[in-house]
């Protein structure tokens, strides 16, 4: 996991075949350049091209995303963290080296950081609390939220 700042510049702009490429991964993510290609009408070295180019751009990245629940994670936590006598950026990578933490988000608000974690269960917690994150040096004050249940969670960054 990596704390990135934001971009300098203006963004590449996808158009109406850039964005069709990413739905038809977005349903199949296992679908072939060729089958892209068919669906859409264009060439296999046109897609691949396409895809390359938005890769290399950063304006999108095909990965594989599974469920919590089909590895054993049966606990999702959200937690607010406080950091003083520390840089946040410090702090949020030394948070984001845990395998447990899924995400590291520098905020404005109540928190400087917010930490979305995945744990197999609930006698996991204290430790990763007490023994991990609150020993992390800049760390002072931890805010928890568990989540009973999850009402949508999309891996699709932007919606398009």
């Amino acid at each position: 996991m990596q704390i990135r700042s934001g971009r300098n510049g203006t963004p590449p702009t996808l158009d109406g075949l850039d964005t069709n490429i990413i739905d038809i991964l977005r349903t199949n993510g296992r679908a072939t350049n060729q089958e892209i290609a068919e669906r859409l009408s264009v060439t296999a070295a046109t897609v691949s091209a396409r895809l390359q180019k938005m890769e290399e751009a950063r304006v999108m990245r095909v990965v594989a995303v599974t469920d919590f629940a089909a590895h054993g994670y049966n606990v999702i936590i959200a937690l607010g963290v406080k950091v003083q006598g520390r840089s946040i950026p410090d702090v949020g990578r030394d948070l984001a080296k845990f395998p447990e933490v899924l995400s590291v988000n520098i905020m404005n608000g109540d928190h400087d950081l917010e930490l979305l974690v995945a744990l197999h269960d609930f006698s996991e917690v204290q430790q990763l609390l007490f023994d991990h994150i609150a020993g992390i040096d800049g760390v002072v004050h931890i805010t928890s939220g568990i989540a009973v249940d999850i009402v949508k969670f999309e891996f699709n960054v932007v919606p398009l």
